[in-house]
């Protein structure tokens, strides 16, 4: 009879890695202190940390010094000072666990925040398009479809296909090089467009990509 298949156990999460991490130095007196916040300072390439391992290694050489000693007065201040440095190690690890193991947002929730940034991103662009319907004066001040130039008005990432640069068109989804080119000669021969529709026709943009495009344009006149 074949074994019964064993599902893999999932690695610890950052939170249960930083509380190990942190009993440390608890659980080994407070010797292990220097080497955990050595392991934190290479996990988190930093400096500050590495200056807190070797405070603490020079502290645990202290220790075992005194410790050692044979005056009774040098090994009690070295057990003084052992116990500090235990108390003193573990409370410092709690303090910065989060810092050094810092908690992982779930992927679905990441996935979350992108669907409400899409979704708050595509209704500016509403907001942006009924705004230009309404004042298109308004519009071109606010420069509606312009990211190519200083303002302060969120559109929701449109773009101005009657005035923006090539490098700005050529940034929409499915535009292409030939597109950008067709278009800015329509544009300065006979000048703008007035709907996503037109342009398709006049500059000879495919039928599969307009809807895409026609998602982030705008046409001011």
């Amino acid at each position: 009879m074949p074994p019964t298949p064993v599902a893999p156990v999932p690695p610890p999460s950052e939170t249960t890695r930083g509380i190990l991490w942190a009993f440390v130095p608890f659980i080994t007196l407070g010797y292990g202190t220097p080497v955990s916040f050595l392991y934190a300072a290479v996990k988190r390439k930093s400096w500050s940390l590495g200056a807190t391992a070797a405070g603490y290694g020079v502290g645990t050489a202290g220790v075992v010094s005194l410790v050692g000693s044979d005056d009774p007065f040098f090994v009690a201040i070295g057990v003084l000072m052992a116990i500090m440095l235990w108390i003193a190690g573990t409370g410092h690890a709690f303090a910065v666990r989060k810092s050094v193991f810092p908690r992982e947002v779930p992927r679905n929730r990441l996935n979350q925040h992108a669907i409400e940034v899409a979704k708050y991103r595509r209704t500016l662009r509403e907001e942006a398009r009924a705004l230009a319907t309404e004042d298109p004066a308004l519009a071109r001040e606010l420069r509606i479809g312009r990211p190519d130039v200083p303002r302060t008005y969120d559109d929701g990432g449109l773009v101005d296909v009657n005035h923006a640069p090539p490098e700005i068109l050529a940034a929409l989804p499915g535009m292409k090089a030939e597109f950008v080119e067709r278009i800015v000669r329509h544009r300065e021969q006979q000048g703008g467009f007035v709907s996503a529709e037109e342009m398709a026709v006049d500059a000879d943009i495919p039928p599969d990509v307009l809807p895409e495009m026609a998602e982030f344009t705008i046409f001011l006149r």
